[in-house]
């Protein structure tokens, strides 16, 4: 079924395209800075479903357990990793099952509890399972090729290989304070260079709402990263130097008591299911944003913590190419892949089941 998802209001009158931040050079490196209002209205943006895989009924081909990633290769046929049945089920364009790749084990090729899929500029497809301490890759056809380990890694995380086969991923060291790195590894997950690291926690006090580091590669090889504690976004080209900086600036949200006890409920089961020992460390807002995706326009999407009023939705920032502030657009799902002008994104009904949705994006501008 093909409908209409109106995320704005038509408009055919010419919007205004007057942008207010400036662009500068300050030691090599470009800095962008763009002021807190975009350069379009709201209603440059619309997404019309073309396509809708999975629900509670039909051939069990179509249903799943728990989708966590998806990817698509260059023919737009849909990978799609369910972690509970360690399998990636493929479909083609259409929405129409081809084959399953993988099943649940520990031999060569078998899974146990996968966390992320991307299908590479390789043709390639890498599964990181964390469950195994391992990194599986195979061909667009599901043959197995390798696996290499991670074991050396605590919380090895979102692994995104570039386009010469490199990957850039991060991990935790676990002493008396908790450090998070952002590192870039050739194939065999041997370090190349460390992009980023900074103390996150320290033993006993716990923030939940710590800030975290979010990070995509272009299409012309550039890492685009950034961590959460404040509206910068660095771009790194492949060889690791700093070639541009996109800030923003912004209005913290505050972090609400519902919000908070939720946490709480979803970390510990409720306040009185923390451990006696573990201290609290709240923050009063928000970090600056949360989540990182780039379209294949180079443009890129981060979203706040900027509630659409009565809609379960969220607004997203949006850069143009050149790091400009163009757009904030309200979505209901986070966008997970984008290709040829699509919008994938991976949804669920109030009973709970799951959806691979497709989106046909229009951009009136």
């Amino acid at each position: 079924m093909v409908f209409l998802l109106s995320i704005i209001s038509p408009a055919h009158e010419k919007q205004k395209t007057e942008w207010k931040g400036t662009i500068e050079k300050h030691n090599g490196v470009t800095v962008v800075k763009n002021p807190k209002e975009p350069m379009y209205g709201e209603d440059v943006f619309s997404l019309e479903e073309e396509l809708s895989i999975g629900g509670a009924k039909g051939k069990e081909e179509y249903i799943f357990s728990y989708i966590t990633d998806i990817g698509i290769d260059e023919e737009e046929r849909i990978y799609i990793l369910d972690s509970r049945e360690s399998y990636i089920k493929v479909f083609n364009r259409m929405g129409e099952y081809i084959k399953t790749i993988g099943k649940k084990g520990q031999g060569p090729g078998e899974m146990r509890r996968p966390a992320s899929l991307q299908v590479t500029s390789q043709n390639e497809i890498v599964v990181n399972d964390p469950a195994a301490r391992k990194l599986h890759f195979f061909t667009l056809d599901g043959n197995f090729i390798r696996a290499v380990s991670q074991t050396k890694m605590t919380f090895f995380s979102n692994p995104k290989v570039d386009n010469e086969g490199n990957i850039i991923a991060s991990y935790m060291i676990a002493e008396e304070e908790v450090t998070y790195v952002l590192k870039k590894f050739n194939p065999q997950l041997e370090e190349i260079f460390t992009i980023f690291s900074t103390e996150v926690l320290k033993y006993l006090y716990i923030d939940p709402f710590f800030p975290r580091c979010y990070w995509e590669i272009t299409k012309e090889n550039n890492l685009i990263w950034g961590f959460s504690d404040k509206y910068e976004l660095h771009i790194i080209n492949s060889e690791g130097k700093l070639i541009k900086k996109i800030i923003k600036e912004y209005d913290p949200i505050k972090i609400t008591e519902e919000e908070k006890d939720n946490e709480i409920e979803e970390r510990f089961g409720g306040y009185e299911g923390m451990p006696p020992e573990t201290k609290l460390s709240w923050k009063k807002h928000h970090n600056a944003f949360i989540y990182l995706s780039i379209d294949d326009k180079g443009r890129i999407f981060a979203r706040t913590y900027e509630k659409v009023s009565e809609r379960d939705e969220y607004y997203y920032d949006v850069f143009d190419s050149e790091g400009k502030y163009i757009a904030k657009v309200p979505l209901g799902a986070r966008p997970r892949t984008w290709k040829k002008g699509k919008l994938y994104t991976i949804e669920e009904d109030e009973d709970g089941y799951q959806y691979l949705k497709r989106y046909k994006v229009t951009w009136k501008f």
